[in-house]
């Protein structure tokens, strides 16, 4: 069983960056596919971003061009550097590790997009 805590969400004004970071405590390598998920109050959970083991990057077409996923096999840690950061942006941002049809999540991190 793998624990993931994000860390990096807060307050930032439109139009600004934040980075995200996903703090795994076991061997990320051994994930199939790492990524991040959105959830605003009254949507869906939405794909942000997602990075398999080989490297292999997937992105929304919202965010594409503006937010990057990467990984960091040494820490165990993946980070999600979001610029540009838009008010329909603000939600709750969950990370994810994926091995076959098993899925595990962190409890969230809140980005807010506000002046």
């Amino acid at each position: 069983q793998v624990q993931l805590v994000e860390s990096g969400g807060g307050l930032v004004e439109p139009g600004g960056s934040l980075s995200l970071s996903c703090a795994a405590s076991r061997n990320i390598s051994e994930f199939n596919d790492m990524g991040w998920y959105r959830k605003a109050p009254g949507k869906q959970r939405d794909l942000v971003a997602s990075i398999n083991v080989g490297g292999k990057t997937n992105y929304a077409d919202s965010v594409t061009g503006r937010f990057t996923i990467s990984r960091d096999n040494a820490r165990n840690t993946v980070a999600l550097q979001m610029n540009t950061l838009k008010p329909e942006e603000t939600a709750n941002y969950y990370c994810y590790a994926r091995i076959l049809r098993s899925c595990t999540w962190g409890p969230g991190t809140q980005v807010t997009v506000a002046s």
